[in-house]
């Protein structure tokens, strides 16, 4: 098994984190914002991935730092458990309906962080959670994932639909490019020996 577990401390955040990315899809989420609990679980199922968090942030403040920093402690946790990436699949990619959403999520664990976000979210806020904190999330992830990961809207009106279709496209895009390659098993997806 894969897995992966940190604690991170400052100011703004208290994060305990466990992941195991050859897991079942189990989730214990707790990061005190509701709607970041939910897209947190159908990412974990979606991916398959088991993952148990805690998060007690300045959500007296709002919801950023707690978004932001729970993105990073999840792209350290993957970057970890992927250890030298040899036999990974390394390209992962998905198109995923979500009611009348419909979000391409395209990932490669290539040891560079880059993240194209194209997706317009029409309203600015998701119950409490503002709609700009999604982009922040990712940003944080693939920072510390050292993964390129591209999200394009390709249509959608509804704000949670965008966004759920985001984590669950993300979810099943990353499933396929972790995979262990039972033809490759032993060998490094690249061409310079490292990612």
């Amino acid at each position: 098994m894969r897995t992966a577990t940190l604690e991170r401390n400052t100011t703004e955040t208290k994060i305990n984190m466990c992941l195991n990315i050859d897991g079942s899809g189990e989730s214990e989420i707790d990061t005190g914002c509701g709607f970041l609990n939910h897209m947190l679980t159908l990412f974990a199922k979606h991916g398959s991935f088991d993952i148990k968090v805690t998060c007690k942030g300045d959500t007296d403040v709002d919801y950023h730092h707690t978004v932001e920093d729970i993105g990073i402690v999840l792209g350290k946790l993957f970057n970890e458990a992927l250890r030298d990436k040899k036999g990974i699949v390394r390209y992962g990619s998905m198109i995923l309906p979500m009611d009348e959403a419909l979000i391409l999520s395209s990932v490669d664990f290539s040891g560079r962080a880059y993240l194209s976000f194209n997706a317009d979210i029409p309203t600015e806020k998701i119950g409490d959670f503002d709609s700009e904190l999604v982009e922040e999330f990712w940003l944080g992830f693939v920072r510390n994932a050292a993964c390129t990961l591209h999200i394009k809207q390709l249509d959608g009106n509804n704000s949670h639909h965008i966004v759920e279709g985001i984590f669950k496209a993300t979810a099943k895009a990353i499933k396929t490019a972790i995979k262990i390659d039972p033809d490759n098993a032993d060998s490094l997806p690249s061409t310079k020996g490292v990612l």
